[in-house]
């Protein structure tokens, strides 16, 4: 399950990955906002981050104007790894070096084409563990 929120600043794009979502056969939580009218991000970002903490979601994606308020939002959430990307390297990156959570995109930054290239990446890599596991866990014990 992948959760999926915006503020009104990512209204548009969140439609467009909902429509990729559906074409690949994803299961999502579509968690906000529904319109164009004015939202605090932090309100979505933390619905989305709670389900990805509390087991309801694997992974989340989160929308707003340049992704940055998102991905600062997100980040912290305890047990949380945003990242915000506007290519596709990094998402495929983040996720297999990273063990990323959460993905913040820029609705008014990143065109359709590229967003669903990127949410491809995030979605199709997987975690690589190994030394890449020894860093995640030195960057989560900061959260203590």
């Amino acid at each position: 399950m992948i959760a999926i929120g915006c503020d009104h600043g990512g209204f548009e794009l969140k439609n467009v990955i909902i429509d990729y979502l559906k074409s690949e056969g994803y299961e999502f939580n579509d968690m906000g906002t529904y319109d164009t009218n004015s939202i605090d991000y932090p309100d979505i970002a933390h619905k989305i981050c709670t389900a990805v903490t509390n087991g309801e979601a694997k992974l989340g994606i989160l929308v707003c104007g340049t992704g940055i308020g998102m991905n600062m939002a997100a980040n912290k959430h305890k047990g949380i790894r945003a990242a915000q990307c506007s290519d596709t390297f990094s998402a495929k990156m983040t996720r297999q070096h990273n063990d990323a959570n959460i993905l913040t995109l820029g609705g008014r930054v990143i065109g359709p084409e590229l967003a669903k290239d990127i949410v491809k990446e995030f979605l199709t890599n997987e975690f690589q563990g190994g030394r890449h596991q020894t860093r995640v866990d030195k960057m989560m014990s900061f959260e203590n």
